[in-house]
């Protein structure tokens, strides 16, 4: 048995938020349908690399599902959809605030034929506020969030994180947000709305920069790979690359000083005393160290960082994270059988959980590839429905058009 065994979704979610969150609760057991619209599907679905015209990135975060072609423009579209909420306890999408309600399947009209749902809109400012109305995608949030003038290195242009680090806050929120509302339904019996955004999503991340605003008005700026309140703690230049060091303890300070880099007077120097001094003297701090961990390769110093009980470790290029012994011993590269890729790897389950554990299910869907099985599950003349149009059974998706490029 899993966490979510019995409970079922309508995923009508696309590109990340929405899909991360659902994908997170098919792995623990959830049976998510992913609603999709005909011949587009999901955006994500054009982003390549491509196999066979299937798209790999789109396989990510939506394993675990099963997918029907429904078009919701039509009369009879709205109304399969909603016979299908009639015996779902999640409905989940993230479109832009007014399109659900102008298909008619927003809330209330969902709340109309099951009371219990709980419903959650993602979108990129929320269903109130005065820029409610704006499309918005990762790269919007990340810089109305302030996290674009916080990232980078000090002096230079807005940096954009890594990853979509705003589309993944929400579908983090999104998960909370319906499990805490299930446990409420589960004491209750009634179900709610559920509003995230990806701005406030990613605003609730910056817990120790707002503290720094609002204790003293301090303005987060890029740093590099430096802490704001500690050192040291940064990525530092070694002979063939860069080692990580997260000393930042006085205990900490005093082994990296001494046993590590061999440098016992550090301890008795008045700029690097104490935290605030070496916070004060920290471009000095800086070049010492990269003085003496220049002369090294990294995994030399990641020995003696081991060997004194000091945080470290190198820092690795993607390619290298994923063919990292700890990484594949943790099992954060998985693989599943997909009909049209074949063994394909994926991602990982972080949670490793000792009476449930989980592990990536079904691979994600082809587009449409379950509207037959679905319908005639929810006692629809399936076959019907795909023949007057208003559902699509599965076609290959080589015949969608490639755009240029994708929103990130």
């Amino acid at each position: 048995m899993l966490p979510l065994d019995g409970v079922r979704v309508l995923d009508l979610t696309r590109f990340l938020s929405g899909p991360y969150c659902t994908m997170v609760m098919a792995d623990m057991g959830a049976e998510v349908i992913k609603v999709e619209r005909f011949p587009e599907g999901d955006d994500s679905r054009r982003l390549g690399p491509k196999i066979e015209g299937e798209s790999y990135p789109f396989a990510m975060p939506n394993r675990g599902k099963r997918s029907i072609a429904l078009d919701l423009a039509q009369d009879r579209g709205r109304e399969v959809f909603l016979e299908l909420a009639w015996t779902a306890d999640v409905v989940i999408e993230n479109f832009r605030p007014g399109v659900m309600r102008r298909l008619g399947l927003d809330y209330p009209a969902v709340r109309g034929v099951r009371p219990e749902i709980i419903y959650c809109s993602i979108s990129g400012f929320g269903q109130t506020g005065p820029y409610r109305d704006r499309p918005g995608f990762d790269i919007m949030a990340q810089g109305v969030s302030g996290l674009m003038r916080m990232t980078g290195f000090p002096d230079g242009r807005p940096a954009k994180v890594g990853i979509a680090i705003c589309d993944l806050a929400a579908g983090v929120t999104a998960l909370y947000a319906i499990l805490g509302a299930y446990l409420v339904r589960g004491r209750t019996g009634e179900g709610q709305h559920i509003d995230v955004s990806l701005v406030d999503s990613v605003l609730a991340w910056t817990l120790w920069e707002a503290g720094a605003y609002f204790g003293s008005g301090e303005v987060p700026t890029g740093t590099g790979t430096r802490h704001r309140r500690s050192t040291p703690y940064q990525a530092y230049r070694t002979a063939d690359g860069f080692v990580t060091i997260g000393a930042n303890t006085q205990r900490l300070w005093q082994r990296l000083a001494a046993d590590v880099l061999e440098r016992p007077e550090w301890l008795d120097d008045p700029r690097f005393a104490t935290l605030a001094d070496r916070m004060t003297h920290i471009d000095e701090l800086e070049a010492e160290i990269e003085a003496i961990t220049a002369t090294r390769g990294t995994r030399a110093w990641i020995e003696r960082l081991d060997s004194a009980g000091v945080p470290g470790g190198p820092v690795l290029g993607y390619h290298e994270a994923l063919a990292d012994p700890h990484v594949l011993a943790r099992e954060m590269v998985a693989e599943l059988d997909h009909p049209v890729f074949g063994r394909m790897r994926t991602v990982g389950i972080p949670a490793k959980l000792s009476g449930t554990p989980l592990r990536p299910g079904r691979p994600a869907p082809l587009l449409g590839e379950h509207t037959l099985e679905v319908l005639a599950e929810a006692g629809f003349h399936a076959d019907r429905l795909v023949a007057d149009g208003v559902a699509h059974q599965y076609q290959a998706a080589a015949s969608v058009p490639d755009p240029p490029g994708g929103p990130r």
